[in-house]
This record gives C-alpha cells, sequence and structure tokens, in this order.
C-alpha cells in the first residue's frame, strides 16, 4: 500500500502515553467484542462513607497534636502517590510513543483516505458526512461503550462516534492470525469506520434498539448482518483506494486473507476445535471474504444491504 507522503487525518486522539488503565483482560480480538460493539458502560468505583471521612479527620488530627508527621509518613509509605510499584503515566515523556511514530502516521493517513471517500459518497447521495475520532491507546482505556482494551480488538463505539485502537493488535494480527500486511491493518481501520457510516446512515441506532427486545440468537444472526455490511462498506473504500493508484500488488489479498482469518467460525476453530453458530456474530470466514470481496468490486453502497438479502 503506497501510504506515505498523503494526508493525515487530524482526527487522532493519542492516548497512549497517558492510559489511565494498565495491563489487558482475558479473550480473543475479533470475536466477542473485538471489531463489533462492546456493550455496557463505565463502571463507577465507591468512595468512603461520611462516617469513615470524619474518622480518618480525627485520627489525624489528633496524631497531629500529638507532634506525628502524618504527611512525611504517608509520603514514605507511597499512599499519596499510588502506593509502592505506583507509576505515574506521563504523555510527555517516560513510556510515551514519539510524537508521530510511522504507526501513528500510518493509522492518520488511512484515516484521512476514509474521510475523503465517504465525503464524497455521502456528497453524491446529498448527505453530509462528519468524521469519527480514532482514539489510539495501550492496554486499557475508558471509553463511551466500556473500557476499551487490546483483549476486545478494534471498536467504534456510537455513543461518542470515535473508533478504538491499541495497535500492539496488529502484531497480534499478524503472529496470532497468520494476518499480516498494511493493507489487512487498513482493512481493520476501515471496517470500523464503516460502523460510524451506519451509525450515520441510521442504520446501527436502530440496530441497538431492535436487540434490546431479540433473544440472545437473534441478536447473534443480527449483529452478523452488521458486521459483514461494515465489511461492505470496508470493500467500497477499498474500491476507490485503488482507483486512486494506492494499492499495489498482493493488497487485497492481503485484506481478503485478513478477513478470511477472523471469521467466527475459524476464530472457534482455532481456540476450541468446533464451531457453534448460534454465537457467531461477526460471520463467517466465507461470509466477510464475499461481502468485502463484493464491496471492492462494485463501489456502491447499494450492493452492500446484507439486511435484507441472503449473507
Amino acid at each position: 500500500m503506497d501510504w506515505k507522503g498523503r494526508r493525515q487525518s487530524d482526527n487522532i486522539e493519542d492516548e497512549r502515553g497517558s492510559s489511565p488503565m494498565d495491563g489487558g483482560s482475558g479473550g480473543g480480538p475479533l470475536g466477542g467484542g473485538g471489531m463489533g460493539f462492546p456493550g455496557g458502560g463505565m463502571r463507577r468505583g465507591g468512595g468512603l462513607s461520611i462516617s469513615t471521612i470524619i474518622i480518618l479527620v480525627v485520627i489525624f488530627l489528633v496524631l497531629r497534636a500529638m507532634g506525628v508527621d502524618v504527611i512525611g509518613l504517608l509520603q514514605q509509605s507511597g499512599a499519596l502517590d499510588g502506593g509502592p510499584g505506583y507509576q505515574q503515566s506521563d504523555s510527555r515523556g517516560g513510556n510515551a510513543p514519539p510524537a508521530n511514530d510511522e504507526m501513528k502516521q500510518f493509522v492518520a493517513t488511512v484515516l484521512a483516505d476514509t474521510e475523503d471517500t465517504w465525503t464524497g459518497i455521502f456528497k453524491s447521495m446529498g448527505k453530509t458526512y462528519t468524521d469519527p475520532k480514532l482514539v489510539l491507546f495501550s492496554g486499557r482505556f475508558p471509553s463511551a461503550c466500556g473500557t476499551a482494551s487490546a483483549a476486545t480488538g478494534p471498536f467504534y463505539c456510537p455513543s461518542d462516534q470515535k473508533v478504538y485502537l491499541d495497535m500492539a493488535f496488529f502484531q497480534q494480527m499478524k503472529d496470532q492470525f497468520g494476518a499480516a500486511g498494511d493493507f489487512a491493518q487498513a482493512y481493520v481501520i476501515a471496517h470500523e469506520v464503516g460502523h460510524h457510516v451506519q451509525d450515520l446512515l441510521g442504520i446501527l441506532p436502530k440496530f441497538n434498539q431492535a436487540r434490546q427486545t431479540m433473544s440472545e440468537v437473534d441478536a447473534n444472526k443480527m449483529s452478523v448482518r452488521i458486521e459483514l455490511q461494515a465489511d461492505c462498506f470496508a470493500g467500497v473504500w477499498g474500491k476507490f483506494t485503488q482507483q486512486k493508484g494506492i494499492l499495489q500488488e498482493g493488497d487485497l489479498e492481503e485484506a481478503l486473507n485478513a478477513a478470511q482469518q477472523i471469521g467466527d467460525d475459524t476464530l472457534q476453530k482455532r481456540s476450541q476445535g468446533y464451531v457453534v453458530p448460534d454465537s457467531f456474530n461477526h460471520g463467517t470466514s466465507a461470509q466477510r471474504v464475499k461481502w468485502f470481496k463484493q464491496g471492492f468490486q462494485s463501489g456502491k453502497l447499494s450492493d452492500c444491504d446484507t439486511l435484507n438479502n441472503p449473507v
């Protein structure tokens, strides 16, 4: 993919050096959350009760009256800075990544290209395209749709219209799923932007409302159709990218291989040795390849109607 030297999007929020959460959680990317719709909201933490605070204040005053340097003791114990082993994140240094490293430039370039493509398509429909934000994070990070983590994989949150991406996922695609290549990575970004397109067109809100009254099996079936349409929209973007002369030999094969490797059936066979079709929520490998290819070949949104056609 010939991406260097092209316009980069300003809609990148780089939080990698200031993520308030560290570590990850179990689960596998692209299955049950990744490239999908994490549910739930931010958990609200507990707090000290009023009575506990009063008791602590009294103890503090008594010790101080006795001449005990309470502040000094707390500082020595590490309680004021998070306790032993606590490391405060600082986006200006320390573990923060370079301000404009190559992978960030790549993501910003792909995002800019999706902006140009969808702005033009929406204009041709008499509509206005609103650019999404893309949040780069590392480890775990709070979103309006719950906690973003490397384990969930990249996802789009309709509540804040942002795409969340831990770029370590790209290495995981290569090492764990055998889906390497810059256009395979671009496909992932374009898929999430495809959900944003669904959001702007009113497709995603209708689905999220309808699934509240669906059984789990029926909601999974509808989710498959939503995900396959996002694959098709990613293919539409790929078509316009090809017309710009950006794609290089082997790029299309990289995206199709990625679609193949992240099908629900392939992921389940890899992780547990058997498949449970009723639990599919992203589509089989064959379906994901089919719909990305369909969007890529036609370049038309009208050919991406997975909601009213057999998938």
